[in-house]
């Protein structure tokens, strides 16, 4: 499912200073090398995004078990982490696939041998279009699928593989949406044409069903929930529609990480374990979780859980002013951390000093965190203090990184660098 002589070549990239917060003192020495020398996280420059191996490797085997006992397949969404060198990880824990949003995204998952993409989006550009085509003719044990969810996008993709070298016909899912939401055909009238155009076409074939119940809600009010199970009924029903039409064994796929267990309620059901239909869950952010959105809503949360997901990722900025006697400017900023799901939360200071009393992240300038400090002298956090940060939504984090170090332990006193993730964004 992924070629890991291409990932394990990764540990032999040089370090340098295009590798952001990577020590002056690591560069020009591979990854391998480097990592030999168990450094300390210390020696790394701030601002810096780490992840805990720790808590990886937890989240990755709670969502293995989760859905193994559930009885559906797990297809992570890679474009959560862009990291082969993650998504290896995810497969060898038992992931059906590796789900990505883009043509070029899957280019670059090919290019490290996974083995078989979902590609949650329609796929329409001729190159990327023409591309699936030619590796899929290539190597006839790779699989890819894609998403349609309009008879004119059916019509338009047989158009362009008119002019494409032979191969097998593309897989295609209908695409099914809801009002207000984002792609996909907004009846199951609408959705049941798309599959009759599949059928009819060329070179595509109708491959099953997808969506996304995500956009539809954003929260746990009951109004939020019952949008989220009214949408996954009608995708059930579209399924249930069709099953006549299928040429051969299909996929029913959805799901985030905010409602998993609503996509395992309502559609796991219609999985046929060895036989005709195989229902995929496609959650990407589970593995590093947050402190932040995911923390909030995610049933497989702590407490909700037992162990449950716990936050994979820190954000480490170090206090670079104290213009004001409740104002601390730390090096981090929108360039570094994520802030479209809520903004960094202050966690610790490093060296075991208290953080102060109401601390609170109020702003972030494209390199600059305002660290807000009601009451406090600037004795109690002094120029040169590292702040801990907690995060939120791991999607928008990884990709303002090219190189992440993975840590033994973030709440460690003296952490240890074990790992260097690599991304592609």
């Amino acid at each position: 499912m992924i070629d890991n002589d291409v990932v394990d070549a990764l540990a032999d990239t040089v370090l340098g200073p295009h590798d952001k917060s990577v020590p002056p003192a690591a560069w020009g020495a591979t990854v391998r090398e480097y990592l030999a020398a168990t450094p300390e996280l210390a020696r790394w420059q701030t601002p810096l995004l780490t992840l805990d191996r720790a808590a990886l490797a937890a989240n990755r085997a709670l969502m293995a078990d989760w859905t193994a006992a559930a009885g559906v397949a797990l297809a992570p969404h890679g474009k959560t982490t862009m990291a082969p060198q993650l998504w290896r990880d995810q497969l060898a824990a038992g992931a059906w696939a590796i789900t990505l949003a883009t043509a070029w995204q899957a280019q670059l998952a090919r290019s490290f041998g996974v083995g078989r993409i979902m590609l949650a989006n329609t796929l329409v550009d001729p190159v990327g279009l023409a591309w699936a085509v030619a590796e899929s003719a290539r190597d006839d044990t790779f699989e890819i699928y894609c998403w349609a969810d309009s008879v004119a996008t059916v019509e338009l993709m047989d158009e362009i593989l008119r002019d494409a070298p032979p191969g097998p016909p593309i897989r295609v899912l209908v695409e099914l949406g809801g009002p207000h939401g984002r792609t996909g055909a907004r009846t199951r009238t609408e959705a049941r044409a798309v599959a009759e155009a599949l059928r009819a076409g060329e070179r595509v074939e109708l491959a099953g069903v997808a969506g996304y119940e995500g956009a539809l809600a954003h929260d746990r009010s009951p109004a939020g929930v019952a949008a989220v199970r009214g949408y996954l009924g009608e995708l059930a029903a579209l399924h249930t529609e069709l099953a006549a039409i299928y040429p051969g064994t299909a996929i029913v796929t959805a799901g985030g990480s905010a409602y998993p267990e609503l996509v395992v309620d309502e559609l796991a059901g219609l999985a046929v374990p060895g036989g005709s239909t195989t229902v995929v869950l496609r959650s990407g952010a589970y593995l590093i979780h947050d402190d932040g959105f995911y923390a909030s809503i995610s049933p497989l949360a702590a407490p909700a859980a037992d162990p449950g997901l716990r936050a994979g990722m820190h954000g480490w900025a170090r206090v670079v002013s104290r213009p004001e006697p409740e104002l601390a400017l730390l090096d981090g900023g929108k360039r570094d951390f994520p802030f479209d799901e809520g903004l960094p939360v202050p966690q610790l200071v490093v060296g075991g000093a208290p953080l102060p009393s109401g601390a609170v992240v109020t702003a972030l300038n494209d390199q600059h965190t305002f660290l807000r400090l009601p009451g406090a002298g600037a004795t109690e956090l002094p120029v040169g203090s590292v702040v801990r940060l907690g995060l939120s939504h791991p999607c928008t984090a990884f990709d303002k990184w090219r190189l992440i170090p993975v840590i033994d332990d973030a709440a460690a006193p003296r952490p240890r660098v074990v790992d260097l993730i690599s991304t592609y964004f």
